[in-house]
């Protein structure tokens, strides 16, 4: 396990442009940033996120990596495609993304629902990555006890999404946090609800319905890292540790004082590793 005390911040301001694009998905506007030259990594946001949360990532990457931020359908600056965006249509969204790029290989590093959409990219497009980090993540799918609170959390949406967007993302850190990350908490709410209903309940469902990919977690050849918070409130770690003995080459960060929100919680200790991931593969 590694851990880190310092508050010694690893960016520095880079003088590289970001370019914003867009593409035509299935009738639908689908937004993305790309930013720096050479070995591609692309970073998808998770539930009730945009891809502005990697900015800082992008910026330090972006010094010798082609860094691609995507914002996921009915998130950021991306429209709705359907009523239900199932695991398999975000993998469709980033296959596109990087078709129009010309990357015929890349990493993907997904943040929670954005790790769900990994492991669909993984199952579905394999020969596309040549890596996979999931970011307080995991393969299995929703157990019955959880579709129901979907269900549930739809209902919510639906009455008023506004109270629960306020609600639920501070809950998402680890209580020590929540007042030390108290105007980033703030800021992830200002941003969050800017989001449309429908894009919030078609995510919410495509979570419901997704597959369980542990299996894909076995059979795949490229290194997967599991970045992971000890004190996750959405993931148990014992849950992690039953998924990180499954890929051929496995790599692990479990992080302590942090929850679910570990590029926040502990940012350049996370963005160290992916440094390194991105270097040695």
């Amino acid at each position: 396990m590694l851990n880190s005390s310092s508050n010694k911040s690893l960016y520095i301001c880079q003088n590289i442009k970001i370019v914003d694009k867009k593409i035509t998905f299935k009738h639908t506007e689908i937004s993305y940033s790309l930013k720096g030259e050479g070995k591609a990594i692309v970073f998808l946001h998770g539930f009730l996120e945009n891809r502005n949360m990697w900015n800082s990532f992008a910026d330090y990457l972006s010094k010798s990596s082609t860094v691609i931020c995507i914002d996921l359908p009915g998130f950021g600056e991306s429209g709705c495609v359907d009523e239900i965006h199932s695991m398999e249509l975000m993998a469709d969204v980033i296959a596109a993304v990087l078709n129009k790029e010309n990357i015929n290989k890349t990493i993907i590093a997904g943040h929670s629902m954005g790790g769900y959409a990994s492991l669909a990219m993984a199952k579905k497009y394999p020969d596309k990555l040549s890596g996979v980090i999931l970011f307080h993540s995991h393969a299995g799918a929703d157990n019955e006890a959880v579709k129901k609170n979907r269900e549930r959390t739809i209902e919510i949406v639906n009455k008023n999404h506004g109270n629960f967007i306020s609600n639920f993302i501070p809950d998402l850190f680890a209580e020590e946090n929540k007042t030390k990350y108290r105007t980033e908490i703030q800021q992830m709410v200002r941003e969050s609800l800017k989001t449309k209903k429908e894009g919030i309940t078609a995510a919410l469902a495509g979570m419901r319905d997704r597959d369980d990919t542990c299996g894909v977690l076995q059979t795949v050849d490229f290194p997967v890292l599991f970045i992971v918070g000890k004190e996750d409130p959405r993931i148990p770690l014992d849950l992690i540790k039953e998924q990180i003995i499954l890929p051929k080459i496995s790599e692990s960060l479990i992080i302590e004082k942090t929850g679910h929100m570990g590029f926040i919680e502990n940012k350049d200790l996370t963005l160290k590793v992916v440094e390194s991931f991105l270097k040695r593969y």
